[in-house]
């Protein structure tokens, strides 16, 4: 019973989304294992099992918005969502334009090339190399400070998908994402199997940020009080841990 009365008076002080009784999550479904599409069209992940957790928490509907990755932040403003769902991470850069929950997981970020090419992820192994990163992500980010001024092409796609298609046809020498997305999205696929990870995890909380939050605009300050009370109890009760588990062989959620 306190659980429920808790549930309901958070969703009362939240924004109108909740006062409508639903909440709506902005993505882009192009990011296995975090979201992503069934042949059917059924919406599924990582990302999409957490908001549905909330909600449930919350007691209120999930509605999902799909939206390109570069453009989410704009559409958040533009209020055609409530809140950015789709794997973002909290970065100082962001911060300027929207606020964040408290950090839900981070997952490594990881180099992927053709597994005799000998590529590592640095500036000399990659200076006059081409590599592929997903528009408007922390990888790109990452690549355009630690890398594009010493000589290293970053090449830029509208979806991860489209990344992959070009490392495995030879247009660009490596791609930058997300371990599990690499993992799940590409090398345990067909056109992966002459790929492999190279060289250590990359991790730089000045540019990558703290990890994966949930993206809200600055005025829906309730909204936000009640999504990391969601957080904390999800948190506490083991059932992020366990969802994460359906995706990952390693930790992935904050503490």
């Amino acid at each position: 019973m306190r659980q429920l009365l808790t549930s309901i008076v958070l969703c009362m002080l939240a924004t109108s989304a909740c006062a409508a009784d639903v909440l709506r999550f902005g993505i882009e479904a192009d990011y296995p294992p975090f979201e992503y599409k069934l042949p059917g069209g059924e919406l599924v992940g990582f990302d999409i099992d957490i908001g549905n957790a909330i909600c449930a928490r919350l007691q209120i509907k999930c509605v999902w918005i799909e939206n390109s990755f570069d453009g989410l932040i704009p559409a958040l403003m533009a209020k055609k969502f409530d809140v950015i769902n789709s794997g973002m991470w909290d970065t100082p850069q962001r911060e300027k334009a929207i606020e964040f929950t408290s950090v839900i997981y981070a997952t490594p970020m990881r180099l992927v090339a053709r597994a005799n090419s000998h590529i590592l992820p640095n500036v000399d192994s990659l200076k006059g190399k081409r590599v592929g990163v997903q528009q408007g992500g922390t990888q790109q980010l990452y690549a355009e400070q630690k890398w594009a001024p010493y000589g290293v092409v970053v090449v830029t796609y509208p979806s991860q998908s489209a990344v992959f298609a070009d490392l495995a046809g030879g247009r660009i020498d490596a791609s930058l994402q997300s371990q599990q997305s690499a993992e799940d999205g590409f090398l345990k696929t067909p056109q992966g199997t002459e790929f492999a990870f190279v060289g250590p995890g990359l991790l730089d909380e000045k540019i990558s940020g703290r990890g994966v939050a949930f993206g809200i605009r600055r005025q829906d300050q309730a909204l936000k009080t009640s999504l990391n009370a969601a957080i904390a109890a999800l948190k506490q009760d083991g059932t992020l841990s366990k969802l994460a588990k359906k995706y990952f062989e390693y930790p992935v959620i904050a503490p």
